[in-house]
């Protein structure tokens, strides 16, 4: 399976110590199997100047349910929310998989985590906001070992800004 990141940088060695703290699924290498999904995340980039590259990896996902210790959120639901919420805040939970795969927290997404992690909106209103959402995708890998295992680089491009 292809899979995508975006970044600056050609990242030909991906470290999941290089990632920030309090992230969806912790810290670790974020990855997606949507690339238009990554071309977005870099416009971001673009849009401050800086050059946005689209790194491609060959994934070996066979088998990687009874190989490793995996994680997969198939929608946005409690698990999910709870999970996030843990994640951003100082629970080391994530520590407890090697690679954890479900929606990505995108701006709508992120919004009603925000309300209800402050506490303006109820766990039952999040959710019913939360179920109209299609979840996007983002595989995270936090174990450095299994990544290096799994994921190989194939190559990478510079993206340009968004099409007019």
């Amino acid at each position: 399976m292809k899979l995508y990141h975006g970044s600056t940088v050609i990242v030909d060695r991906p470290l999941v110590s290089y990632g920030r703290n309090n992230l969806n699924f912790g810290k670790g290498f974020y990855t997606t199997n949507m690339l238009n999904q990554a071309e977005k995340w870099i416009q971001r980039f673009i849009s401050l100047e800086k050059k946005g590259i689209i790194n491609i990896y060959n994934f070996n996902d066979t088998d990687i349910q009874t190989k490793y210790r995996y994680k997969k959120f198939l929608e946005y639901n409690e698990e999910w929310l709870d999970f996030v919420l843990a994640c951003r805040g100082s629970s080391k939970e994530y520590q407890n998989y090697d690679i954890i795969e479900g929606g990505i927290a995108n701006d709508k997404v992120f919004n009603t985590i925000e309300l209800y992690f402050s506490g303006l909106i109820d766990k039952t209103t999040a959710l019913q906001r939360l179920k109209f959402e299609k979840p996007n995708n983002q595989i995270c890998f936090i174990n450095q070992q299994v990544l290096d295992s799994v994921l190989k680089f194939e190559s990478s491009y510079e993206a340009k800004g968004a099409e007019a």
